[in-house]
């Protein structure tokens, strides 16, 4: 019943202090976006037909942990992938484009979790709109107490939550964050 688990020497490296892994940069106690990854899309002009869009919102849909509220700000530049919108860049969704790129090229380094100490959550609600969270850790660098972020998720109200007020998104958002 043993599974078989071969190493090839020739293509293993050991002893490594940081690596690029899926697009990422993964050290010890962090995990950051691979620059080769950002430099490739931040060359990128704004997406002039439908066929362009889906790969910046794949792009930025898969960095999206990095990004806070990032269901807010995209939500303009997924309608145009509707097959009921006429593909129209405004000055809103070009302002959306920026926001994003901007987002990634200064997204923090999300830290991994340590256990052994408490974590923050932080919720955010738009009434009628979105739900955003940002899971935190404050952890001791070097003498100094320091808040990471470990996390950050986002989505839009689904239609019958859109209802609900304002304490009512707010236990939402904490009930669908945990």
């Amino acid at each position: 019943m043993g599974k078989k688990f071969e190493v090839h020497v020739q293509s293993t490296i050991f002893g490594q202090q940081e690596l690029l892994a899926l697009g990422n940069k993964v050290s010890g106690l962090s995990l950051a976006i691979d620059q080769n990854k950002l430099e490739a899309i931040l060359q990128r002009l704004v997406p002039k037909d439908i066929k362009d869009m889906p790969y910046f919102l794949g792009f930025s849909s898969y960095y999206r942990n990095h990004i806070k509220n990032v269901s807010h700000i995209s939500s303009s530049l997924y309608r145009l992938c509707s097959t009921y919108v006429v593909f129209e860049i405004t000055k809103e969704r070009i302002d959306a484009y920026e926001r994003i790129k901007n987002e990634l090229t200064n997204a923090p380094v999300l830290i991994l979790p340590d256990f052994e100490l408490p974590f923050e959550l932080y919720i955010a609600s738009s009434c009628s709109q979105r739900l955003g969270a940002a899971l935190h850790q404050r952890e001791i660098v070097h003498g100094e107490p320091r808040e990471g972020v470990i996390w950050y998720i986002s989505r839009k109200l689904k239609y019958s939550e859109a209802w609900y007020g304002a304490t009512q998104n707010e236990c939402l958002g904490l009930f669908w964050a945990l």
